[in-house]
């Protein structure tokens, strides 16, 4: 077997088919919850293709459930007619109710919202990496990378300080 064959396939578990790498950008991430989602046959089989957007999703809490909106999963290719589902329907998340309680009461509360992070496979069910997140403004995103970049930057001289020293 040759190294790359060995490799996890897309999707596997740990791995995410989706990423929302814009809600880090855009939201300061307050907490994370992990949550399973209620999926069509043919939608499971084109996840785990990787074929899945999360960039304008959002959850929400309606009637003490909790849905998940704007998540684009494509027909699975050799899904004819019976398999095809709507691409763009809203999808129920699972969580304990204690935690949907606490969820609906931040989110009205507070400024806070819900963003998916990540779509990823554990013990082969779907689960949701969900993120109560409040907004940043245009300038809180700019400090946000100036300090990142300090950071790395802090990194970089120390690293190569130990190179020197080490030599």
């Amino acid at each position: 077997m040759s190294p790359a064959s060995k490799s996890l396939p897309k999707g596997a578990d740990g791995r995410p088919v989706a990423q929302n790498r814009r809600a880090r950008h855009d939201y300061d991430i307050l907490e994370t919850y992990e949550a399973g989602i209620v999926l069509v046959g043919s939608e499971v089989k084109s996840l785990r293709e990787g074929k899945a957007q999360l960039r304008e999703s959002f959850a929400r809490v309606i009637d003490g459930e909790l849905w998940l909106y704007g998540m684009h999963v494509p027909p699975y290719t050799f899904a004819a007619g019976f398999g095809t589902t709507d691409p763009d329907r809203r999808r129920k998340l699972l969580l304990h109710r204690r935690q949907i309680a606490e969820l609906w009461r931040r989110t009205t509360q507070d400024a806070t919202t819900m963003v998916p992070l990540s779509v990823y496979f554990k013990d082969g069910r779907a689960k949701v990496e969900l993120a109560l997140a409040r907004g940043r403004k245009t300038y809180d995103k700019r400090h946000a990378i100036a300090a990142r970049d300090a950071d790395l930057e802090a990194r970089r001289a120390s690293a190569a300080r130990r190179r020197t020293l080490n030599a």
